[in-house]
């Protein structure tokens, strides 16, 4: 990758700027109070994580849609550890979480510093394989939304991530070559594999220090994007 030829960044947010899994938990919270959920949340958690990651996959896929996707990862988690919900409950606690998610606003360690250091040298975008109006209301409350010039959502594109279409769209908005752009994100088939594709650069963030080294690019803290960059 050659610096001097990069004019544009683009971010994932799930997992990669926006901390999904502390802002889940805390929604899931207040939740379990406001339902009274009779389930120690840490025990809940430890079911719904891999189950949700194995949703959103097959949503990626184009397997389910969203609304299977919200009512199933819930009730794969109940069934799962024996507690008796009720459809109405699922139904109505799938739709709460939706609504309740975007009001945390926990960011990775050093977000918006990077992007403040980045912007005056880069253009940033963001694509996402979100819903739009989740997405945007997690932006515009973590403060990140005025750091993009743009922002490309599968939900609106009809397209997910690592969909060829999805990143031509991003790419075409902001007005860049494949070769000009480089996509940071924590999903290695998504976001790494999809721009790699369609000839963009990539980083993979990993802040899990996951023991399963690649041969792409990889960070395991946000700064250390002004290493590469």
């Amino acid at each position: 990758m050659n610096k001097s030829t990069i004019k544009a960044l683009y971010f994932d947010l799930d997992h990669t700027l926006w901390d999904f899994e502390k802002n889940s938990a805390l929604a899931f919270k207040a939740l379990f109070k406001h339902y009274k959920i009779e389930l120690k949340l840490d025990a809940f958690l430890e079911v719904y994580v891999p189950n949700n990651v194995a949703y959103w996959r097959l949503y990626r896929e184009g397997k389910i849609d969203k609304e299977k996707l919200r009512y199933e990862r819930l009730k794969t988690v109940f069934d799962q550890m024996n507690y008796k919900a009720s459809d109405s409950l699922i139904f109505n606690m799938s739709d709460a979480y939706i609504q309740t998610l975007p009001q945390y606003n926990t960011l990775f360690p050093g977000a918006i510093s990077i992007l403040q250091a980045l912007k005056p040298h880069y253009a940033l975008h963001m694509i996402t394989n979100g819903f739009k109006d989740v997405q945007h209301l997690k932006m515009k409350n973590s403060g990140l939304l005025p750091y993009f010039e743009t922002v490309t959502d599968s939900s609106s594109i009809g397209k997910k991530k690592p969909d060829p279409e999805i990143f031509n769209h991003a790419l075409k908005v902001g007005g860049v070559n494949p070769s000009e752009a480089v996509m940071i994100g924590d999903n290695l088939e998504a976001d790494v594999e999809g721009a790699l594709k369609v000839g963009m650069h990539a980083v993979h963030f990993k802040p899990l220090r996951q023991i399963n080294p690649t041969h792409y690019k990889e960070i395991e803290q946000l700064v250390e994007l002004t290493f590469l960059l």
